[in-house]
């Protein structure tokens, strides 16, 4: 019986472990030999691949780090984008392309564009089937994805910006999404949350990651790239 007890007490203290590993972190696969990654998204993503964007940082890093395996770095980026968007562009921007490795980051204008239109934001339902129709025609394709949730729509770090709550709930259907599809998530909005909480002791709407709540300025594609390369397994 004591023994019974010894490992029942040792199963649940893995459980726990795995249960507070991010799910970037829990899921992440080496990268290998030939390996190409598109990042798929809108004006974040296009302007990620300027000379000091996340993605052309993310391709210098992995550059520097695996010369020997020939990494490919591809930026599919279209400003204005929503999911509806990517699902309508999916074939031409990222599966002929061959990717083996799709990095979705999107949700920012699903949300955004309803502000003072509703009709011209993204519902709920649509925006969950359409990462679902986005992801599975990926995967059919043999390449592994990784979903990001949105990351912000103003950076006051109390909880005061006018869309938070609607972009958290967005942001709960990505991670519902990456865990019902079984791919790996990179928790932006978390990870974007808890620097601002630090490092943004004056409460400010902009300026700390992004030019203007939402646009990543030089620290912010910094930060991107950062969150980024670990959920590529860096």
């Amino acid at each position: 019986m004591f023994r019974l007890q010894r490992v029942a007490v040792l199963a649940s203290a893995v459980a726990a472990v795995l249960f507070v590993l991010p799910a970037a972190e829990a899921q992440t696969t080496p990268l290998k030999k030939g390996d190409r990654i598109v990042f798929l998204g809108d004006s974040i993503t296009e302007g990620g691949v300027s000379p000091k964007g996340y993605v052309t940082l993310v391709k210098k890093a992995l550059t520097e780090k695996h010369k020997d395996l020939g990494i490919e770095i591809i930026g599919a980026g279209i400003s204005g984008n929503k999911v509806p968007d990517l699902q309508r562009r999916l074939e031409r921007d990222v599966l002929a392309k061959k990717p083996t490795v799709v990095v979705i980051y999107i949700g920012i204008n699903d949300v955004w564009h309803g502000e003072k239109n509703p009709a011209r934001g993204t519902p709920k339902d649509k925006f969950e089937s359409g990462l679902k129709e986005i992801i599975g025609k990926i995967k059919d394709g043999k390449a592994r994805v990784i979903l990001c949730t949105p990351s912000v729509i103003g950076e006051k770090a109390d909880g005061s910006n006018k869309l938070d709550a609607k972009l958290d709930e967005f942001a709960d259907i990505s991670r519902r999404v990456a865990r019902e599809e079984k791919v790996s998530l990179c928790d932006l909005r978390k990870a974007f949350l808890e620097h601002l909480k630090k490092d943004n002791a004056e409460n400010k709407a902009k300026g700390v990651l992004t030019t203007d709540g939402v646009h990543l300025n030089e620290a912010g594609n910094r930060f991107v790239a950062k969150v980024m390369l670990k959920a590529l397994g860096e």
